[in-house]
């Protein structure tokens, strides 16, 4: 029962998922945070005095045809941060794991080498008198 716990959490998939939910909840909270406090400032203050950042109105009387500029960097930067650190709290841990507890030497065949394994067994199988063909 454990061995099979195991074998299900140290697939890839399931890392992979862990990953998805943690970037999608987790770090939410702390990355919006940070982007709304240091780094939208930052970009803005980067835009000169002009009061809406890094961004430009399309229709100068239509403000909803601004264009923000800023907004596209800070979501850019904010999927850098939560990708660095799933690398090195999540992934990075895991493959040493996987390293440390998969039995050395094994490797996996790819679906050509299982075929060629396969047609070999098949074309060597056992030559008794009951698979002989008219017999």
């Amino acid at each position: 029962m454990l061995k099979g716990f195991k074998d299900f959490i140290m697939r890839g998939n399931v890392v992979d998922l862990a990953i998805a939910v943690v970037m999608g909840t987790a770090f939410v909270a702390i990355v919006t945070a940070f982007s709304n406090n240091i780094i939208n400032p930052l970009i803005a203050a980067l835009g000169g005095t002009n009061n809406v950042g890094w961004g430009f109105r399309l229709l100068s009387d239509n403000p909803n045809t601004f264009v923000n500029i800023g907004a596209v960097i800070t979501a850019a930067i904010n999927f850098i941060i939560i990708a660095a650190v799933l690398y090195f709290v999540v992934v990075l841990p895991m493959t040493t794991v996987k390293k440390r507890f998969v039995a050395e030497g094994e490797e996996e065949l790819s679906d050509t080498d299982v075929l060629i394994q396969i047609r070999d067994l098949l074309a060597n199988g056992p030559k008794s008198p009951d698979n002989v063909p008219g017999h």
